[in-house]
């Protein structure tokens, strides 16, 4: 007989205590690797989710896009607990930036902030885009909307749309206006416009709206149709007319100009949009987190008064209330589209 059997013979039940034992210690030190690997792998994850979420934009850093984005996000950064960038891929009216929103991953971690013409426009105004705005744009939250305005400049000095009306119809082959694009919605506020008093205005495409300013004020162009964040700091400053803004109501930032419904042309009434995106195949909940986050910003009265000052109005409603003003602004421009007979570029 072996030592080890004899102990056991002797002590049969000290021997089986202390394998027992062993075999805890051993089931207790398995368990504890399982959870250190398990807080590894939470760490990780949790690592991973606190990194920085970028907001795409589709326009050049310093336009007004971009100081929203970068207003928004300094704000909603302590909400989503992670740093935020913004990342502007500017090219193609916005549409760069939806390229690569396809191209990133749907966890949240990316988002892009794009003008309503990217889903209520453009499938109507181009031959050929490469995604679909149902299929491809996940709805956060409308940000902030805006209006248009006519406004004229040096040449001729008109204050008044009477008066510019008076101008129009005894000029008619010089009542063009200036847009920042074909087959967006300035041109085709402004066709409605002339088409509400009897002149078929002719829009004149320039490189944005920077360089329409400059035409405006050196009297090379008699109107434009632009948007109010546009036309505000001018207008201010004594340096163009506006004559007439697009909203249902006066805009805050300039409740001496008319709206056109006033005028007697509602059919030159509708806002502007800009929003929130997210890759198709994002979670509800990752949404949800950006969506809330950007409420709370935009509920901040830095941010309100901000966005004002540029000539926007604050919105933040979430996915649903963009879903809807998404078709409800298809709804409205495509039948005026096509009815203008315009061509896709």
């Amino acid at each position: 007989m072996t030592a080890a059997r004899q102990r056991f013979a002797l002590n049969p039940t000290k021997h089986l205590k202390e394998t027992d034992m062993n075999r805890s210690h051993r089931h207790l030190w398995r368990g504890h690797s399982l959870v250190a690997v398990a807080i590894g792998a939470t760490a990780l994850t949790a690592n991973a989710q606190d990194g920085p979420a970028r907001i795409l934009v589709g326009f050049s850093a310093g336009g007004s896009f971009d100081a929203i984005a970068r207003l928004v996000g300094e704000k909603v950064k302590d909400e989503l607990h992670r740093p935020i960038v913004v990342d502007n891929r500017p090219g193609a009216g916005g549409r760069l930036a939806v390229d690569t929103l396809k191209q990133a991953p749907a966890d949240g971690s990316v988002v892009m902030l794009g003008p309503d013409a990217l889903a209520s426009l453009y499938p109507y105004t181009l031959k050929h885009i490469s995604y679909d705005p149902k299929k491809d744009l996940k709805p956060v939250t409308t940000v902030a909307e805006f209006a248009f305005g006519l406004a004229t400049g040096a040449n001729p000095r008109i204050t008044k749309w009477a008066d510019f009306v008076d101008w129009a119809k005894k000029h008619p082959k010089e009542a063009n206006y200036g847009v920042p694009a074909m087959g967006s919605p300035h041109q085709f506020f402004g066709l409605l416009i002339g088409e509400a008093i009897g002149v078929p205005m002719q829009p004149v495409p320039f490189q944005g709206s920077a360089p329409i300013a400059m035409a405006l004020m050196g009297g090379q162009i008699p109107a434009t149709v632009d948007v109010m964040s546009s036309l505000m700091e001018n207008y201010k400053a004594g340096k163009i007319n506006v004559l007439a803004v697009s909203s249902e109501q006066r805009i805050p930032q300039a409740p001496d100009i008319p709206t056109f419904k006033e005028l007697g042309l509602p059919m030159a009434t509708g806002l502007g949009f800009n929003a929130l995106y997210a890759p198709a195949g994002t979670p509800d909940k990752e949404v949800a987190k950006w969506s809330d986050a950007v409420a709370k910003a935009l509920a901040q009265p830095d941010v309100r008064k901000k966005l004002l000052e540029m000539g926007y109005m604050p919105v933040g409603k979430g996915p649903e209330e963009l879903a809807a003003r998404q078709a409800s602004s298809v709804k409205r421009w495509e039948p005026v589209i096509k009815a203008s007979g315009y061509v896709p570029q």
